[in-house]
């Protein structure tokens, strides 16, 4: 669980080494009758995604705290988790090994070593690239950094939350994607008592939306457009408690919604997005979420490590 105090404490730590990204006015327009609305422009992140907040916060808390062996830090992830813990390890001076599948792109692996890390392929899926990085933390006392499971990376991206209420002076809803829940567990956590989340999720991921109707995290498969940066097969506990505690709610959209807002945003705005960051624009114009007249809304647009090839 994580309070708007860890946030608040994240902020001081990771001053300084995070970008303080830009908001973006925009005309809300229809199906979205919002009086305001706004989208965080995050996939301008360093990394090219929000996790390098809580990559940072990760590693500069255990550093502090002198919880990092001389064997570093270990993590598993062929994606945005493992590219921001790279590169927050490398600007700590902390040695990092990366696992990932031995079917891993050979750009992302090419990324990670260009950030620093020491790249080691286990496994033909995610699951045994993440099982070698845990006997890997037993083995060498390294410590174990989760994509989006841990109290310091939760707090870590929940930073983006706190940015968002000082740019815009107040709103009511922030809208964003969720996969395991990292992001929408900090934001929530640092937004209580100030706005609402809602969490946007491809029809064929629904780790939220299963998890609250179960009462609990549950696995569910993993499919569609938004798999490689929505991939996760079940919900985190800690972004299942703190949904629970605010009232975070899940809206679903279906893959085609989630194409066509990707190239929404490029038409209209110019703006380069993986598929699952357009999960949260696609709920808004498919209707999937629909404001309340006067609603002030933000949209998080939380990565762009993808390939803009198809959006000529």
């Amino acid at each position: 669980m994580i309070t708007r105090a860890d946030v608040d404490a994240a902020a001081a730590r990771v001053a300084g080494r995070v970008r303080r990204t830009p908001l973006l006015e925009v005309d809300p327009g229809p199906p979205a009758p919002a009086a305001r609305m706004w989208l965080k422009l995050e996939h301008t992140q360093y990394t090219g995604s929000f996790k390098a907040r809580g990559a940072f916060n990760r590693v500069l808390s255990a550093k502090a705290d002198g919880r990092i062996p001389r064997a570093g830090i270990v993590a598993a992830s062929g994606g945005n988790a493992g590219l921001a813990f790279a590169y927050a390890a490398a600007r700590a001076d902390v040695p990092a090994e990366v696992f990932v599948p031995e079917t891993a792109p050979a750009v992302k692996v090419a990324a990670l070593r260009a950030a620093g890390a020491t790249v080691v392929q286990k496994g033909d899926r995610y699951s045994g690239a993440y099982e070698a990085a845990i006997a890997h933390a037993a083995d060498t006392g390294a410590l174990f950094c989760h994509a989006y499971d841990q109290p310091d990376v939760c707090a870590g991206q929940g930073t983006l939350g706190l940015e968002l209420l000082e740019q815009t002076g107040g709103f009511d809803t922030a809208l964003l994607a969720v996969g395991g829940g990292g992001l929408m567990a900090g934001v929530a956590a640092a937004l209580e008592g100030d706005a609402r989340v809602v969490g946007v999720e491809p029809e064929t991921i629904p780790t939220l939306e299963r998890a609250l109707r179960a009462g609990g995290p549950v696995d569910v498969d993993v499919s569609g457009i938004a798999a490689d940066s929505l991939g996760a097969t079940r919900l985190g506990d800690i972004a299942y408690a703190v949904a629970a505690r605010t009232g975070v709610r899940s809206v679903l959209v279906p893959d085609e919604a989630i194409i066509e807002a990707r190239r929404f945003l490029w038409a209209e705005y110019r703006l380069v997005v993986e598929h699952g960051t357009a999960s949260a624009v696609a709920a808004l114009r498919t209707g999937a979420y629909r404001p309340e007249p006067g609603e002030r809304i933000v949209v998080v647009l939380c990565g762009a490590n993808t390939d803009p090839a198809d959006l000529g």
